[in-house]
């Protein structure tokens, strides 16, 4: 074998899944880093591991039959993975505390460069916190079930995740340049999949995920291709860009596409025996199952030069482009994407005033976001795709262009005004603000400035299709809704929103239930639409159409 490959069986890993084999592997990548660089190779067994710390220019080469697994540690004799590392931030909490620590990991590497994993083994972050435990057929239950081994709660710390010796990420990068990430499955991947702060030039490509927390966190980069993968994730997003304050400075995710991608949320597993398996109904947050693509939640640093294309979703959440902590989103380009089975917005554009940061962080922008050539079947209309920007602080040069969606339907104006408890989730109302749990005027929907960010936080909305609130220059273009069964709310509420235009676009007659509900709305011009005579409107303090 050429001396730039490194077995691992050759320093002592026996891959037989009961024997520890850390040492082993560690001993095989720094002996490659020792020799200037080189292939660490993973050949066809079972692997048990603590935390592997990577090395510049070493790649990990998992064979077909590899299995690198996450080892359950043993506390009593000091055996686990590495402790979390000091927050960049102190003891000031801008971000969740799985983005603040990056050594409590299966696989870790801080300020490296030209690294990769690749081939078509599997990493199994079995013993790994932050995710349900999924037991595959055979395997002994896991010793912290009685623990509460795996809570999830998407807002707060970890008691498990601080405990020692725990793991909870199965990848973990910070501050690195070319890495490369290709053909491999990822199974079980704790708190994140993949966690990656800080890196350039990241090429992800051909990965299969299947796990119940966020698959790839892409966190303040630059520069990364994400092509050709399937990633899975019924509780948490599958694909999402942040820029947290991980690193105790700010930092934008720009120049990133996304591509060839397919993002769902089925049960846990069923993606990798190939079953789909649809009877996951609802996310620990109580709504459906996650699995999307997304900007947000953290946003601290700025978002821009972002393409999505060519993707689609399944049994999941929609496309949700989120700024709450002062950044600017701009210049993205969602294209070629189709959507089934979408249990809330098909998408979510949200500005909003968290303002999660240091002292004086001001609300954002979002900006310049052009969505073309969508096909969405099936989607839940209990909340309608939704721009939501705040007073004072529009959403704006947003254009629709080629899209179609099928919503459910079947809501009305009176359960509306009810928000009934059997159609509302209370996870995101749990503020119990004025006006957004109780019964109320259906077009008087809360602003919620401050609320964590997701379709359901303004409860049932008075529009089936589109809702946009406190946004300008906005175009809806060959844009057509329809409904599977009758529902009594108008296709489209448009609140504060100025030089709106909707064009070549086809609603649904329901009757007689009005298709445009407007108020103090400027400069609203409507050509060539079906069910609608064309028009132009200087102001609308309230007006419905037709």
């Amino acid at each position: 074998m050429s001396p730039a490959f490194f077995n691992v069986r050759t320093f002592g890993a026996l891959g037989n899944g009961e024997a520890h084999d850390g040492a082993a592997i560690q001993a095989a990548i720094d002996a490659a880093a020792a020799a200037g660089g080189g292939t660490v190779l993973f050949p066809s067994g079972t692997f048990p591991s603590f935390t592997l710390h990577l090395r510049s220019r070493v790649a990990i080469h998992l064979e077909p039959g590899s299995r690198l697994l996450a080892d359950y540690p043993n506390p009593e004799k000091q055996a686990g993975y590495d402790l979390p590392e000091a927050s960049e931030t102190g003891e000031k909490q801008y971000q969740d505390f799985g983005h603040s620590h990056f050594r409590n990991s299966l696989i870790y590497g801080e300020d490296l460069d030209s690294i990769s994993i690749t081939g078509f083994g599997t990493i199994d972050g079995l013993a790994l916190v932050g995710a349900h435990h999924v037991g595959l057929p055979g395997e002994p239950p896991s010793p912290f079930q009685g623990e509460n081994h795996g809570a999830i709660d998407d807002f707060h710390d970890y008691d498990l995740a601080e405990t020692p010796f725990q793991g909870n990420k199965a990848i973990a990068l910070k501050n690195c340049r070319n890495v490369t990430l290709r053909d491999f499955t990822l199974f079980r991947g704790g708190h994140f999949a993949l966690l990656a702060t800080g890196v350039d030039n990241l090429t992800i490509d051909n990965l299969k995920v299947d796990t119940n927390r966020d698959a790839f966190d892409i966190d303040s980069c630059r520069n990364v291709r994400i092509s050709n993968c399937s990633v899975n994730s019924p509780h948490d997003d599958a694909i999402v860009l942040k820029t947290s304050l991980a690193l105790g400075e700010i930092r934008p995710c720009e120049n990133i596409t996304i591509t060839n991608c397919a993002v769902s949320g089925y049960s846990i597993g069923s993606l990798i025996d190939g079953s789909y398996d649809r009877s996951f109904k609802r996310a620990t947050d109580n709504d459906g199952p996650t699995g999307r693509i997304k900007i947000g939640t953290e946003s601290n640093g700025d978002f821009r030069n972002i393409a999505i294309t060519n993707c689609t979703f399944d049994h999941c959440r929609g496309l949700a482009l989120e700024t709450v902590d002062g950044a600017t989103i701009e210049d993205i380009v969602v294209s070629n994407i189709t959507m089934r089975d979408i249990v809330t917005a098909p998408f979510f554009l949200r500005l909003g005033a968290r303002c999660r940061g240091p002292e004086g962080t001001p609300v954002g922008k979002l900006r310049r976001v052009s969505i073309s050539n969508v096909n969405v079947y099936d989607a839940d209309s209990r909340y309608a795709a939704q721009v939501m920007g705040e007073p004072d602080h529009p959403i704006e040069d947003v254009s629709f262009n080629n899209i179609r969606i099928e919503y459910k339907g079947g809501t009305t104006l009176e359960q509306v005004a009810e928000q009934p408890s059997e159609l509302v989730n209370p996870f995101f109302l749990r503020q119990e603000e004025p006006g957004v749990v109780g019964p109320r005027d259906p077009f008087a929907v809360p602003e919620r400035p401050r609320a964590y960010p997701e379709p359901s936080m303004f409860g049932l909305l008075p529009a089936y299709g589109i809702y946009a609130r406190h946004a300008k220059r906005i175009r809806f273009s060959d844009v057509s809704l329809r409904l599977i069964q009758a529902d009594e709310r108008p296709a489209i509420v448009l609140n504060d929103a100025a030089d709106v235009e909707f064009f070549h676009c086809r609603l649904p007659e329901e009757n007689g239930t009005a298709l445009l509900h407007l108020a103090s709305v400027k400069d609203l011009r409507i050509l060539h639409c079906e069910s609608l005579k064309d028009c132009e409107l200087a102001q609308a303090s309230h007006k419905t159409l037709p």
